[in-house]
């Protein structure tokens, strides 16, 4: 399935049904819309995860190195305001980051968010295999993510089966990594997420442990 435009209100109930595409934005748009974030550089396994039955439903990294991105393999959110080249979305502000989180999360998924400090040069290393990488095709989230991983010095071991939850497992066993868990009771076909975010600013967690917009 290729890439739906922002403002499509039909979404699909399955994560994984994505598919490969040939996105290519500009070297304009991408060197304007680069964020470089205060954080420690760190690299985030995302992982979808089915409610309740725990299932995976798709796999993707968010790496904070020179620069902000999110490496969404078959991925199917898309922002006006956020550029991509084959998978990589650039400009990962804190509120895009919450956009991206808030799209995947709702009755049906949570979404872990397990994250590992690394040095600034590994963390760059790691932009630069999700960018040589290219674009995924349907269900290979996990493959990808796996592939694109084992570039990378420390994560070598990273598995490359199509199941996000073994990826998953095996990047907890890696020392320092702090964990997650990002709820919301959105409903299924998450209309009301694209809609609020068409214009909406997402503020972050409330005290009932979801997330909130304001527009």
């Amino acid at each position: 399935m290729q890439r739906r435009a922002f403002l499509a209100l039909a979404l699909p109930a399955a994560l994984a049904a994505c598919g490969a595409d040939n996105v290519w934005s500009s070297d304009e748009a991408v060197r304007n819309a680069r964020y470089v974030s205060n954080e420690p550089p760190s690299i985030t396994l995302l992982t979808v995860i089915g409610i309740p039955r725990g299932q995976g439903g798709h796999s993707a990294l968010m790496i904070n190195g020179s620069q902000r991105v999110i490496y969404d393999p078959a991925g199917s959110w898309t922002h006006p305001s956020i550029p991509e080249r084959h998978d990589v979305l650039y400009g990962i502000t804190p509120n895009f980051k919450n956009f991206y989180i808030d799209y995947h999360a709702r009755e049906t998924y949570w979404v872990a968010e397990d994250t590992v400090q690394v040095s600034l040069a590994v963390a760059d290393a790691a932009i630069r295999s999700v960018e040589q990488q290219g674009s995924s095709s349907k269900s290979f989230c996990a493959v990808n993510t796996g592939k694109a991983l084992q570039r990378v010095p420390g994560f070598e071991g990273a598995p490359t089966g199509f199941s996000p939850i073994n990826l998953r497992r095996w990047f907890l066993t890696l020392p320092g990594v702090v964990s997650k868990k990002n709820m919301d009771g959105d409903p299924a076909n998450n209309h009301n997420v694209l809609l609020r975010q068409k214009d909406g600013v997402i503020t972050g967690y409330g005290a009932d442990g979801q997330l909130h917009a304001q527009r």
